[in-house]
């Protein structure tokens, strides 16, 4: 059995907008149409997902995209944009 981890692929912030679902639609379709994206889309486990968070520091909101990836897809992702 090969070990599946949930990793955080990409990250945004967004201000305070009356809509931030509607607002953020735009960045999440950028990103999935980009290299990285891509490539999530195609070896991720399951579907990738976004979440919202309210950011305090900026008095908006931070969302962020999960997906999970198992074994050399993992480990090729981890050495290509792991952040230390």
């Amino acid at each position: 059995m090969e070990e599946t981890k949930e990793v955080t692929v990409h990250t945004f912030t967004m201000g305070d907008v009356e809509d931030p679902d509607l607002y953020a639609a735009q960045p999440l379709m950028d990103w999935q149409n980009s290299e990285q994206g891509q490539w999530i889309m195609e070896n991720a486990v399951e579907t990738p997902m976004w979440h919202r968070h309210a950011d305090p520091i900026s008095f908006g909101y931070k969302f962020s995209i999960t997906a999970k990836l198992q074994g050399a897809k993992l480990t090729e992702w981890l050495l290509r944009h792991a952040t230390v």
